[in-house]
């Protein structure tokens, strides 16, 4: 018995490393996207973001999520081989998740401390009350709702809505907050500047398939749930992903590298009950999403989502959580345990709570301390409470930091 835990807490530590990677991911696929200027800005702060999203979520939002407090001795806690402990290590790396999609669609415009405030508040408070109804049945809504009335509970294995749709859906209400970046658009015509690095959006993207892999397969958090079929969804997602946005986005290196994350994203929720020619269809609509929907909001509706987090996380989440409800079913080779209403009021239910709480959220934060750079900031780099790049060309110089 002890050997088997044992053997369960290393099973997730190597999952919470793995995720943990994925804030690698997260932070180059930024840097290669913006521009030089706000190269420095983005690597900041998404460690910043998950050590802030780490210490909310450890004081107040897994408690609030699982009814567990780490007040005790750590004796106390520690008394299943630190078991809970590796665990909370693990869901935090998906909490701090949320916080670094929404950076790369505010990313250039948005000040460093009021987007510190907002992390806080959204780990510690809102992204606690989804994490908890989903995947700890708190407030009855799975059994009460979802089991008996719409006829499954509603699923979402590794988070398609609960961190993707929901995240992305809080950086939509994000970006309509802050407005576009000055020179983003010049009478009605969007100006696009280049990324700065397809090198590094590429590594941004390979470390974040990488880490993917433990994302989804150690969503089992224990050796006996785990299953061979999530990592094959997993993979073949990718690749529909992948291939969809070669040809949907005409070899652009920047849609084919988030094809393969955008069919990460959507079989998250459905990894472990679909066919694996179900996740290949899933992961291709999720690349065709993408690539359109990105093209759609920023040229046609004028959304400066500077990384297209909301086409990206936000809209294939909600496919993603949706497609289980299809997939999943056995009629279409699926393990079943599944309905597809359940699946569509659960992920519109799930994408609509992210949109509310992203506009309360950063609605106060730009209230109480002022959500956007001024013009002379943002024309001359990413704002941080440390040195610069800019502020003093001559220091800039001498310190190396150009």
């Amino acid at each position: 018995m002890e050997q088997q835990q044992g053997a369960d807490v290393f099973f997730l530590l190597m999952g919470a490393i793995l995720v943990f990677a994925m804030h690698g991911g997260f932070a180059f696929l930024e840097v290669g996207t913006v521009r030089h200027k706000n190269q420095v800005n983005a690597l900041v702060k998404i460690l910043a973001d998950f050590a802030i999203s780490t210490t909310a979520y450890f004081a107040i939002g897994y408690t609030l999520s699982y009814g567990v407090s780490f007040l005790a001795s750590a004796q106390t806690i520690s008394t299943d081989q630190g078991y809970h402990l590796v665990k909370f290590f693990f869901l935090a790396t998906f909490a701090a998740a949320v916080p670094a999609i929404i950076s790369g669609g505010i990313a250039e415009r948005a000040r460093f401390v009021p987007q510190c405030v907002a992390t806080a508040l959204i780990v510690g408070l809102a992204y606690p009350l989804i994490e908890g109804v989903v995947w700890n049945k708190n407030y009855g809504l799975q059994d009460h709702f979802f089991n008996a009335v719409l006829g499954a509970p509603f699923k979402d294995f590794a988070g398609s809505i609960v961190v993707h749709a929901f995240g992305g859906w809080a950086a939509l209400a994000a970006v309509r907050q802050l407005g576009a970046r000055i020179g983003r658009y010049d009478r009605g015509r969007a100006i696009s500047p280049p990324p700065s690095s397809i090198p590094w959006l590429a590594m941004g993207s390979w470390l974040l398939c990488i880490g993917w892999f433990g994302f989804n397969v150690m969503s089992a958090q224990n050796l006996a749930a785990v299953s061979g079929l999530v990592a094959m969804n997993s993979l073949m997602a990718m690749c529909g992903g992948i291939l969809a946005a070669l040809v949907a986005g005409r070899n652009d290196p920047g849609f084919v590298h988030n094809g393969a994350l955008a069919g990460l994203v959507a079989i998250c929720a459905g990894s472990d009950v679909m066919h694996p020619i179900g996740a290949f269809i899933t992961g291709g609509v999720a690349g065709c999403l993408f690539v359109t929907m990105f093209q759609v909001s920023t040229n046609k509706w004028q959304i400066d989502d500077v990384l297209g987090v909301w086409a990206l996380h936000g809209l294939c989440g909600l496919w993603g959580g949706i497609a289980c409800g299809i997939f999943g079913l056995k009629m279409l080779g699926g393990v079943g345990g599944v309905t597809f209403a359940s699946q569509l009021v659960g992920s519109v239910g799930g994408a609509a709570f992210g949109f509310v709480a992203g506009t309360i959220v950063y609605g106060v934060v730009d209230r109480v301390f002022g959500f956007r750079m001024s013009p002379d900031e943002e024309r001359r780099g990413a704002d941080l409470s440390i040195h610069k790049i800019g502020a003093n060309p001559e220091d800039d110089v001498r310190m190396g930091r150009v």
